[in-house]
């Protein structure tokens, strides 16, 4: 028992420092006695919990009063800042690092309550032992500072997101302050973060209140109205300074706190530009339409779901702060060789090349502690590590997403390249995008009648002519149509089809695609909102269309024209749901809520491809037989969309393929490294005629050459495989000098295949085994090699350029020999490598000489890979690279 013994209150009072935080908790100790057991610990942890915040926010001196009750202990803890309200409670996260006091107190003790008055605030609680009952109770409202207020609107505030910024500001804040309390300001004045403490409590005072008022909507956002003193706005900004001070210091590692993430000073940014914005005079600005880079991914505003990754068809991992994988889906797992529950928990290195390893350990560990993004929202050539130990080439495309406790995940789309997809993995020629905005073109919904939706029959404003009504028609007919084939990702163009549609026609959009074997997949499922963001949870595969199937969607794959179903498809004879496709059907317009809706077949060239299906929630604006026609041309046209981009792709694929074949298998030599990279464009459809070769000729030289056909389809990869086809021969049949053997390539293509042109570069590596080695070359047309030495000094090989191929001249070609030191790089490449709009030529040459004298020690693979994810990125055109490095035998 406790030596105290107390029949009636016991207080004492604590310095605002640090210290106390300690005092307090022993205090406690001593007073209830070691015997209380778990009364006397969770006692411990509360006080702990609120003496820590006092001294954080109140900075006053705090007050801990013990009082004795019958079955239970009632403990208080002052402070003398009766002005500052507490915070409201949101939901208990486990996982939040601070701002857990009062949640914690909620939790655990059976009594709890607040008291102002006096010039102090008091917070109280009680606890007893493990079979005391609780009482309900509550903080009661937050007490709002006297004086005039003004309305403060933010517009689409992410809940997530936000979550998350508040939690990196209190962390910031709590650092900043017991580094104070320990004699090192950190360059922030003490009377700059006594405010900045305080605003940050009001600002999530207000902000949390709202919250609670109008919570986040399905798409993760809210448009919430703050009641904010009108003189707040240079306290505002003065925690912006402090903060931005403190991220200074965070990133020069003066703080164990981390800087925040891009996304998350963005927010930061935009809320206090808001606040002290509008309290100026100004107008709201949406958090959805505000520019940021790296450019926000699709799901940044909603909280992030294991779910969103397990049923995207996009190949997709999370992983988070800490470099493990917290999901995966099927496809990439599947690309990569593993079951998806098999790479859970494990560290993301398991799916990263050796070489790439240690690169990714820096980048990951600097964007984490300086805050700053490289390749946040790009997308970024690179490979992938398959179980067996292959390479898997890619384009990674990475951004951030928060969950609802505010942690920051990475979710990563590895975007197979050209021609390269895995076994079993469907092939994407695109990143799946989702707008995060209206569609530009949206139109107000149109009813049967030509009125707007919400235009009432008796107001003149709202009619609308009949020949209005069918322009807005044609209007949508053409635009779905585009949208199809603009995409160069066939469901992303569906997609926005279905936005399309749901902003100007129908509450909810759904087209589902069906094969020649019958086996289907929901593509697109969305819903009527500001965002026309896809519905959650309703895409992936179907049930196969079986001889069984009954219902209206089995019945227009099968052939029957548009239907009509009004009342969630209730007109369905019972024998008609026969099987786990109706089924399914069935259940998607019961959970739609549709009042009526249009069943409508995909049909293009006598194929039926699928079936889309449009439904309203109203009943005041239901469809009718009126619209089947409508309906019927709108599915023709987007049918007729998909149907050419699927020729096209199968072409396109085609050129890949072909193209891909004719990527030599690189010879290994015991004196020369040698590696090379193909990467397609990752912003068009198109294909290249990138090509590269290396093969030895009889007398024993190593044959490199590299070049670019011009054209962007198949008729240049044919072209292309001409070309090499021919030089090949060529070199080997005479084993001549490079330049008369473009000569001779020249006259064979003009001869031949009059319309080509195309640039390269041929050159001979000679030399024994021992060394020495030079390097013996002639261009037509092309950018010259780079020769890099070991210690990283740059030469562009400028002579040996004469014309590029096919323009007819019979004429001897330049060529230059050069001396090649031990480990020194030449870089063959093509434009897309360097070239940029709106840059001139000479600007990005000295790029590339920059970037390969930094990887002059680099292995090739590392070497090539760097010069990829730093000047690949995000590449217009397509890319090959080939490198080749003489290396003395070790003695």
């Amino acid at each position: 028992m406790s030596d105290i013994a107390p029949s009636h209150p016991l207080s004492r009072r604590f310095a605002p420092r640090p210290a106390s935080v300690g005092e307090a908790r022993r205090f406690v100790r001593k007073v209830l006695g070691q015997d209380a057991g778990e009364t006397c610990e969770v006692a411990e942890l509360l006080v702990d919990e609120l003496v820590s915040n006092a001294v954080l926010h109140a900075r006053s001196v705090v007050e801990v009063t013990i009082r004795p009750r019958e079955d239970r202990t009632e403990i208080r803890v002052s402070d003398e800042r009766s002005g500052l309200g507490l915070m409201p409670q949101q939901e208990f996260h486990p996982f939040a690092a601070t701002g857990q006091g009062l949640s914690l107190v909620q939790r655990l003790a059976t009594r709890y309550g607040v008291e102002s008055g006096g010039g102090r605030k008091t917070v109280w609680f009680e606890v007893g032992p493990a079979s005391t009952p609780p009482v309900p109770s509550s903080w009661g409202t937050a007490a709002q500072d006297p004086g005039p207020r003004r309305t403060v609107t933010l517009i689409d505030l992410p809940g997530s997101l936000y979550t998350a910024s508040h939690r990196n500001r209190h962390e910031l804040l709590r650092e900043l302050a017991l580094a104070a309390f320990g004699g090192d300001t950190l360059g922030v004045r003490p009377e700059d973060l006594a405010v900045a403490h305080d605003a940050n409590h009001m600002i999530s005072v207000w902000v949390t209140a709202a919250l609670e008022r109008q919570p986040p909507s399905e798409v993760g956002t809210s448009t919430l109205t703050l009641s904010v003193p009108a003189d707040a706005s240079p306290s505002v900004l003065v925690l912006r300074q402090v903060l931005d001070q403190a991220e200074e210091a965070a990133r020069d590692g003066r703080m164990l706190a981390r800087p925040a993430v891009p996304a998350v000073r963005a927010l930061r940014s935009w809320l206090f530009g808001q606040i002290a914005g509008q309290l100026a005079g100004g107008h709201p600005t949406a958090w959805t339409v505000v520019p940021r880079d790296p450019t926000p991914g699709p799901l940044e505003t909603v909280p992030f779901d294991p779910v969103q990754v397990r049923d995207s068809r996009t190949p997709t991992v999370a992983a988070d702060e800490e470099n493990r994988i917290v999901a995966v889906n099927a496809a990439a797992a599947g690309m990569l060789g593993w079951e998806p529950d098999a790479l859970v928990g494990r560290r993301l290195l398991t799916i990263i090349p050796e070489h790439l390893r240690q690169r990714h350990k820096e980048a990951f560990t600097s964007l984490l502690f300086t805050g700053r993004a490289r390749i946040l929202g790009r997308s970024v050539p690179l490979p992938a590590l398959h179980r067996d130990g292959r390479q898997v080439p890619i384009r990674l495309v990475i951004q951030t997403q928060h969950t609802a406790d505010g942690r920051t995940l990475f979710v990563a789309h590895l975007i197979p390249r050209a021609g390269e997809a895995a076994s079993g993995v469907r092939e994407r020629t695109g990143e799946e995008t989702e707008a995060q905005q209206p569609h530009p073109e949206a139109r107000p919904v149109v009813t049967p009648e030509g009125r707007p939706e919400d235009g009432r029959p008796d107001d003149p404003r709202a009619a609308a002519p009949v020949g209005s009504e069918a322009m807005a028609r044609l209007a949508m007919i053409v635009d779905t149509g585009r949208a199809v084939t603009d995409s160069s990702d066939p469901d992303g163009g569906l997609r926005e089809v279905c936005r399309i549609l749901t902003g100007r026609f129908a509450d909810w959009c759904v087209i589902d695609l069906f094969g020649l074997d019958g086996t289907g997949e929901r593509v697109g499922v969305v819903r009527r909102d500001r965002h026309g963001r896809p519905a959650a949870g309703f895409e992936g595969a179907l049930p196969p269309l079986s001889g069984s199937a009954r219902g209206p969607l089995a019945r227009v794959l099968r052939g029957a024209g548009p239907l009509l179903l009004p009342g969630s498809g209730a007109d369905e004879p019972p024998g008609q749901v026969g099987s786990p496709l109706d089924a399914r059907h069935r259940a998607l317009f019961e959970t739609l809520g549709a009042d009526s809706a249009v069943v409508a077949a995909l049909r293009a060239r006598r194929d039926v491809l699928g079936a889309i299906t449009l439904a309203r929630t109203t009943p005041h604006r239901p469809f009718t037989e009126a619209d089947l026609a409508f309906v019927d041309d709108l599915a023709h046209g987007i049918a007729v969309g998909l149907d050419n981009t699927r020729l096209y792709e199968e072409t396109r694929g085609i050129a890949e393929q072909l193209q891909r074949s004719l990527l030599p298998v690189l010879p290994e030599l015991p004196h020369l490294d040698v590696a090379a990279r193909y990467v397609p464009s990752s912003v068009t459809a198109e294909v290249g005629g990138d090509w590269y070769d290396c093969f030895v000729l009889p007398r024993g030289d190593l044959a490199v050459t590299i070049g670019d056909v011009a054209g962007h389809d198949l008729a240049a990869a044919v072209a292309m495989s001409q070309l090499r086809s021919m030089l090949r021969g060529i070199a080997v049949d005479r084993e001549e000098p490079p330049g008369e053997v473009v000569r001779r390539l020249d006259i064979a293509n003009h001869t031949l295949y009059r319309e080509a042109t195309a640039t390269c570069v041929y050159g001979l590596v000679r030399g024994p085994e021992q060394g020495p080695w030079e390097f013996v070359h002639s261009a037509a047309g092309h950018l010259p090699p780079l020769i890099t030495t070991e210690d990283g000094e740059t030469r562009y090989l400028e002579e040996g350029t004469g014309l590029m191929l096919g323009t007819g001249f019979d004429m001897p070609r330049p060529a230059t020999a050069v001396a090649l030191p031990p480990r020194a790089t030449v870089l063959l490449y093509t434009d897309g490598l360097v070239e940029r709009r709106g840059e001139g030529l000479e600007q990005s040459l000295a790029r590339l000489r920059r970037h390969t004298a930094d990887l002059a020690r680099e292995p090739l693979d590392v070497f090539l890979d760097e010069l990829l994810i730093r000047l690949g990125a995000d590449g217009a055109d397509d890319i090959a690279l080939l490198a080749l490095r003489p290396v003395p035998p070790e003695r």
